[in-house]
């Protein structure tokens, strides 16, 4: 674990020179829009430890699938998020010298995110191998007003020396992936142009055929006067496009660079249009000028800010976890787009690949209905119901059949493109997630309607999934799944996962219980649907209510817990206190075979379901699972923490809750699994964000109505929240003594508060003892 990040309620401070921090910093400071991300790379030449990112929303890389034995049934490719053209290179040479901080002395240094307005700051002084010394002061941001570009003001002191100074503001698309598989690179260029201070490349991805524009243009100030009549040499090469300008400065001497820059991608523009709307698009942002856009960033940040910030008061280090984990959130899923979803790095690494997992519905999906406008959820599982046709073309690849939907654990288009056997072919678990969303989004806004026009084929498909990948047992009088993974990845290829068992038995019975509503409710549209999917009404239903009522539940009645697969009470059952500090991780330390040998559980998996379906087990028995599998996981999954936090605090078990909610919470900015310098983990991150509203907070949704249940940290003075439901939108705080409920719209609201109705009257502030 890495404690290096100043605690700072609204920034994230970096504070002295730490190369060999270096990647994990990039990534912590990393900027985005929804459209276009950025890691928080240097400007300037940097030969040091570093991933290059630069990122645009929806454009990905077909990469050939690279294995030693191949399966039948494995994806063609991995699809890779693609490090794209960059846009913030400014090379700078001082009497011929390239400046590079990893050839130099840096004697002060300084970044920091600015979460309040999305902006990144950097400052260094640094001593070249010449003695010369100079300052670097650079600011930095991705528009969330004109998502597709993005401003930077980058100044240059001469501190001790009198010179030349050269600047080579540029675009490069020659440019690579850490992950690629056959070390090749992803683009190709398709034209540039250098003219007056602006530069453009376009380039097309290989294979996908995807054309991004990148253009940039410039500004020079010495001492605070534009340089208006420089002379700017054009520099091309291969995907390569910039202007160098030759400054004599003197000592003390400051040249300030301004340099803005617009992204486009031919997911939103016709190819034959790119170069034009490029210039036309950064044409119209320059014209702003740095500082009304700055301007406007800081305010369009306070609006988000105003209704998702979450306010801990009396821990620094808390309130600094939060913010950090929703303010990334913020800048990564908009909702504008319905054919973009939530990568598990977002805009800041390209670890992973594709741009959708499961962790979208089972983690993401709550901050978005507490936080945004309905349709944004809604896009979310629109989404998905427009990807059915790949889930089913998947599904026939491992040889099922009439309409049987497997959606994909990786993908960018619905097709599945991962490629690790036990996760492509074993985690289907993940097929439950999607369902328990559509649940999830219709308990939570009351739009019932949804089933009839995308849910219910969506459920058809995944109940037909399951009803085939089950097998009668004679020997269990049961109907039994074999060979499994289930969210503890720590365990391949076991039969009876409790939890996948559990959600493939919820998943046949909620698809019964939607058909039946749809067809009360919306006959002519299910016989549409029933018409469309083939459905065969007696049989298929009858067969569907056999098999979930005969489903296999593994559980050891003596213990009084689930069980998470057949054979997990085989195993030699130890606790995390007994492995030495020296074996953690457990993913970096041990060998594969150790690990699946062993008991230790990366993350939640009989409590992820006992999490999901809290409502169909008693305090008792969510307990006696909690305290015979927490002690056992190693939490290696950025997803663990969150569920334990909700679950501790259900059960009462409040350190515990503690103790994983600064986990989760800090996890990137601490550096808890040595894995942040790949880029963050943005799913997780929406977890964080339940642990505080559905752990301390207390929220849950029951019988079409809002339930808090308040607890706050003995370190914590205040904690305060907003959220909306049902298109209300209220703030709940909750200090030592008293829980305030404040009506921020018009309409009356009623809520539950410790189990006591509350009606709420428009624009009322409720204050209650504890």
């Amino acid at each position: 674990m890495k404690n290096y990040i100043v605690h700072d309620e609204w920034k994230i401070i970096e504070n002295q020179w730490r190369p060999e921090y270096n990647e994990i910093s990039e990534s912590l400071c990393s900027i985005g829009n929804g459209r276009m991300g950025q890691r928080a790379n240097f400007e300037e030449t940097f030969t040091g430890k570093t991933l290059k990112g630069s990122y645009v929303a929806g454009v990905y890389y077909p990469d050939k699938t690279k294995v030693g034995w191949w399966k039948n049934g494995y994806p063609e490719y991995f699809a890779k998020v693609l490090n794209a053209p960059s846009w913030i290179g400014i090379d700078v040479e001082i009497d011929g010298k390239i400046v590079d901080l990893a050839q130099c002395e840096v004697s002060e240094f300084e970044r920091i995110l600015d979460m309040k307005q999305g902006i990144l700051t950097r400052k260094a002084t640094a001593i070249l191998p010449s003695g010369k010394i100079i300052q670097i002061d650079s600011t930095r941001f991705c528009s969330i007003v004109d998502d597709e570009c993005g401003a930077i003001r980058y100044a240059i002191t001469a501190v001790n020396f009198s010179g030349k100074l050269s600047v080579t503001p540029s675009v490069d698309a020659d440019i690579s992936n850490k992950d690629t598989n056959w070390d090749e690179k992803f683009w190709n260029e398709v034209s540039k142009l250098v003219k007056n201070a602006q530069a453009y490349v376009v380039a097309e991805t290989k294979k996908t055929a995807f054309h991004v524009a990148t253009g940039m243009k410039f500004r020079l100030y010495l001492n605070g006067q534009e340089i208006e009549d420089f002379v700017a040499f054009r520099r091309k090469r291969d995907k390569y496009a910039g202007c160098t300008v030759d400054v004599p400065v003197t000592e003390g001497s400051e040249l300030v660079i301004y340099k803005y820059a617009a992204v486009l991608s031919s997911e939103n523009h016709a190819k034959e249009d790119l170069l034009k709307n490029c210039q036309e698009v950064l044409k119209k942002f320059e014209k702003k000028g740095f500082d009304k856009a700055l301007a406007e960033q800081s305010e369009a940040w306070a609006d988000k800010w105003s209704k998702s910030d979450i306010v801990i008061e009396g821990d620094v280090a808390a309130q600094q976890g939060i913010r950090f984990n929703i303010f990334q959130l913020n800048q990564t899923y908009t909702g504008e787009d319905e054919r973009l979803n939530i990568g598990p790095k977002g805009f800041t690494g390209e670890k992973y690949g594709g741009s959708t997992y499961w962790d979208t519905e089972a983690y993401c999906l709550p901050f978005y209905l507490c936080n945004a406008d309905q349709k944004v959820a809604r896009n979310l599982l629109v989404y998905r119901h427009k990807q059915l046709g790949k889930a089913i073309e998947n599904a026939q690849k491992l040889g099922f059949t009439e309409g049987a939907a497997l959606y994909p654990m990786v993908t960018m288009n619905g097709e599945e493109c991962h490629n690790e056997w036990e996760i492509t072919f074993e985690e289907i678990h993940r097929n439950g997630a999607i369902a328990y969303a559509i649940y999830d989004y219709i308990r939570y806004t009351g739009d019932q309607k949804y089933l009839s026009e995308y849910g219910l084929e969506v459920l058809i498909g995944i109940a037909r999934f399951w009803t085939q990948r089950v097998h009668w047992s004679k020997y269990r009088n049961k109907y039994v799944m074999h060979g499994v993974t289930g969210p503890n990845e720590y365990e391949n290829n076991v039969n009876n996962n409790w939890y996948t068992n559990y959600i493939a038995k919820w998943c046949i019975e909620y698809a019964l219980e939607s058909l039946r509503w749809v067809e009360t409710h919306y006959p002519p549209q299910y016989a549409a649907i029933v018409e469309k999917t083939h459905f065969d009404t007696n049989k298929e239903a009858t067969n569907w209510e056999d098999i979930s009522q005969a489903m296999f539940l593994p559980e050891d009645k003596d213990l009084g817990v689930f069980l998470q697969q057949d054979s997990f009470l085989d195993k030699d059952l130890m606790s995390v206190d007994d492995l030495r500090p020296e074996d953690r991780p457990l993913n970096q330390k041990w060998s594969w075979d150790r690990i699946l040998r062993s008991c230790f559980i990366k993350q939640a998996d009989v409590l992820q379901g006992l999490y999901f379906f809290e409502d169909n087990f008693d305090g008792d028995t969510i307990k006696r699972n909690f305290d015979f599998y927490e002690p056992m996981t190693v939490h290696e999954s950025s997803l663990s923490p969150c569920v334990h936090v909700i679950l501790a605090c259900k059960i009462g078990n409040y350190p515990k809750a503690m103790e994983m909610y600064l986990r989760t919470s800090r996890l990137d900015l601490d550096d808890y699994n040595n894995d942040t310098e790949d880029g963050l983990h943005i799913t997780s991150m929406a977890g964080t964000w339940m642990s505080v509203i559905k752990g301390f907070g207390g929220m849950r949704v029951r019988d079409g109505k809002v339930h808090f249940t308040p607890y706050l940290p003995e370190s914590w003075t205040k904690m305060a929240f907003k959220v909306r439901f049902r298109g209300a939108s209220m703030e709940i705080i909750v200090t030592k003594t008293t829980i305030e409920v404040e009506n921020l719209g018009g309409e009356a609201i009623d809520v539950f508060i410790n189990g006591q109705p509350r009606h709420i009257g428009p624009h009322e502030h409720r204050v209650m003892e504890r």
